[in-house]
């Protein structure tokens, strides 16, 4: 591989966050390099469900009609439904003017799209190459040691390096771990994903069943398949011999909806698993030189439908920051601004949408709680719409906008 002596910009991680911030970038002028660790398209671990405020995120990133003629499909509203069968629905048009619908596609196909345009407006992108180590300078992120297939290990410099690599925060691990944090946390959760046929979910519906420990999504993508995303506890999941068919039969389909759409469904992908460690804010900047993005900065509860929003979100966000601090970076001037930037535009984002969701994982792990809280929503469409607004941020101009006015 030829690589550039130095980058404004090295991303880690091609899902929708490093493409974002990547795609921003260039199309600033910035020089950026992108290593993604598979080879795309490839299956990921996802609710696949594209809120319609992504549309419009994708029209900025120039992929808008690109992700439309994707043969994904149209998503009209979210259903929830209690153990017990009530349910409340949240139509999609609630979150966006314009009567725009969400869209239910693989992450195979958004991905490598979003990847595709990364390159097609002049991004370095290299796949399946990993990060096998960082480059510290002075207690500094200078770039990364990246290593392509069965070639030697090559050094890459960057003022700025982005960790986008989801759950597993490759990059910030190294860091804390350096450092000496405790840095992983007994897994409580397993979640599962696998494309279906057969599964009998409404067509134009984003299904959310709610269980005991857990809660899982069924809406319809591309090719006719339906994709089941579901949480459970690491219990239930151990208790079931840690086999996926069967924690979906015995454990979501507690769930009286869950049981009579799935009844039929058969598997036509194999499962995908990964435990997780939990929801919430982690560190957005680990060390000088490093800031996190995506589910690397924070994972937002899937069943609010805006986990793809905040990955596109905070790495158009990550770009602002770094494109208002660039002429001054290049000069070789202290990150730390940068970093304050960062931080502020991040948490007047996202902070409040956090702790909404927090609440709202609360009751949802409570079937009691869960069967309250849909009966009274369910009374309401005001009281439902506003609570659905407050897991988004309602702001419609573009952080690298904002940044210019400042």
């Amino acid at each position: 591989m030829t690589l550039l002596s130095e980058y404004d910009a090295l991303v880690v991680g091609g899902g929708p966050a490093g493409a974002s911030a990547a795609i921003h970038l260039a199309l600033k002028g910035a020089r950026v390099l992108l290593a993604e660790q598979k080879k795309f398209p490839r299956a990921k671990l996802c609710g696949e469900f594209i809120s319609p405020e992504c549309l419009e995120h994708f029209a900025r990133l120039g992929v808008g009609e690109s992700m439309q003629a994707a043969g994904g499909a149209s998503l009209s509203e979210t259903v929830f439904y209690a153990r017990g069968g009530s349910h409340v629905n949240v139509p999609s048009e609630w979150f966006v003017s314009g009567g725009m619908q969400a869209l239910g596609l693989s992450r195979a196909e958004m991905d490598a799209r979003l990847l595709a345009r990364a390159r097609g407006v002049g991004v370095e992108v290299l796949e399946e190459t990993q990060a096998t180590n960082l480059l510290i300078e002075d207690g500094r992120v200078c770039g990364a040691q990246l290593k392509h297939g069965s070639e030697t290990a090559r050094t890459v410099r960057a003022r700025v390096t982005l960790d986008a690599t989801g759950r597993a925060r490759t990059l910030a691990r190294r860091v804390e771990k350096s450092a000496g944090e405790k840095i992983r946390k007994q897994a409580r959760l397993v979640a599962f994903k696998a494309h279906l046929t057969g599964a009998r979910g409404a067509a134009g519906h984003c299904e959310i069943y709610l269980y005991r420990g857990g809660y899982g999504g069924l809406n319809f993508v591309e090719n006719g398949l339906s994709n089941l995303c579901f949480i459970a506890s690491a219990r239930d999941v151990k208790a079931c011999g840690g086999e996926a068919e069967r924690v979906m039969r015995e454990v979501v389909c507690r769930n009286q909806r869950a049981a009579s759409t799935l009844s039929h469904a058969r598997t036509a992908t194999p499962w995908l698993a990964v435990s997780l460690e939990g929801f919430g804010r982690r560190r957005l900047v680990p060390a000088d030189g490093l800031l996190t993005i995506g589910d690397a900065a924070s994972f937002i509860d899937p069943f609010t439908g805006s986990g793809m929003l905040m990955a596109l979100e905070s790495g158009e966000l990550a770009a602002a920051a770094i494109v208002r601090n660039l002429p001054s970076l290049r000069t070789g001037a202290a990150f730390q601004t940068l970093a304050g930037d960062y931080r502020t535009l991040y948490g007047e984002r996202f902070d409040a949408r956090l702790r909404v969701c927090t609440a709202l994982r609360r009751a949802a792990f409570v079937p009691r709680l869960a069967e309250a809280l849909i009966y009274l929503l369910g009374a309401s469409d005001w009281a439902r719409r506003r609570l659905a607004r407050a897991t988004r941020n309602q702001t419609k101009q573009s952080p690298l906008t904002e940044t210019q006015t400042r």
